[in-house]
């Protein structure tokens, strides 16, 4: 059979050629893989490098978790026996104490056969001031029976001081006591004085009365203040 085809197009010249040129190129890029892969695994890039000691520092960190406090320990308490001192010791009864002997610092003196006791003499009682009534059931009775009777007993008894009347000086003189359970008068002061002359004169008087008949309370006779004012009027 004739062949047709022309010299310039057949291309079973440049097949060897083209194949090894193939294969160059394959092996190319199957070493340039393989070296791509082994820098990616190595790491030489300066960003990835880990410093040794950074490692070390965090291998050895120490655990710096608070420890639990332990609750100290309670010492024993030591129990010491004391021993009395021998004054003070318990002794029998039927046992023997020696005696104390009395030496006098006067020999020529001799020493008393008894020791004197010291007593005490028992607290004296302190008689409490009995209560004074200014309201009771029973009033005391002036000397006379009346008040009235007491007035003119005052009128009689009371003399006017010199000094008063020569310079002029009257009023009234308010005078309080107090009417004892037996009808005795004490305590006797001035509420409100005039003068000194009146005010002495007007407790003059009053301390002169004779004995009242006391007020009575529940039935029993007690302390009673009574207030008495006296008048000093000039003619």
């Amino acid at each position: 059979m004739e062949v047709k085809k022309s010299p310039k197009a057949n291309l079973e010249k440049g097949k060897s050629l083209s194949f090894l040129m193939g294969l160059v190129l394959a092996l190319s890029v199957v070493f340039v893989a393989l070296e791509w892969h082994s820098m990616d695994a190595t790491g030489d890039g300066d960003a990835d490098k880990v410093d040794i000691s950074d490692i070390e520092d965090v291998m050895f960190i120490p655990d710096q978790q608070q420890q639990p406090d332990t609750p100290p320990e309670e010492t024993p308490v030591e129990t010491v026996e004391v021993a009395l001192p021998e004054e003070f010791k318990v002794v029998d009864n039927d046992k023997e104490v020696a005696k104390i002997a009395l030496v006098s610092v006067d020999e020529k003196k001799p020493l008393p056969t008894t020791v004197p006791v010291i007593t005490q003499a028992p607290p004296q009682e302190v008689e409490q001031e009995e209560q004074i009534f200014e309201f009771v059931e029973s009033n005391p009775v002036p000397p006379g029976g009346s008040q009235e009777a007491l007035l003119k007993w005052i009128g009689r008894t009371l003399q006017y001081p010199e000094i008063a009347a020569e310079n002029g000086v009257q009023g009234k003189v308010i005078v309080q006591f107090v009417v004892e359970k037996d009808g005795s008068i004490t305590k006797a002061t001035v509420v409100r004085g005039v003068d000194a002359s009146l005010d002495k004169e007007a407790l003059r008087v009053i301390n002169k009365m004779d004995k009242w008949q006391p007020g009575k309370q529940g039935g029993k006779p007690v302390r009673v203040k009574y207030t008495l004012p006296i008048q000093f009027k000039l003619q």
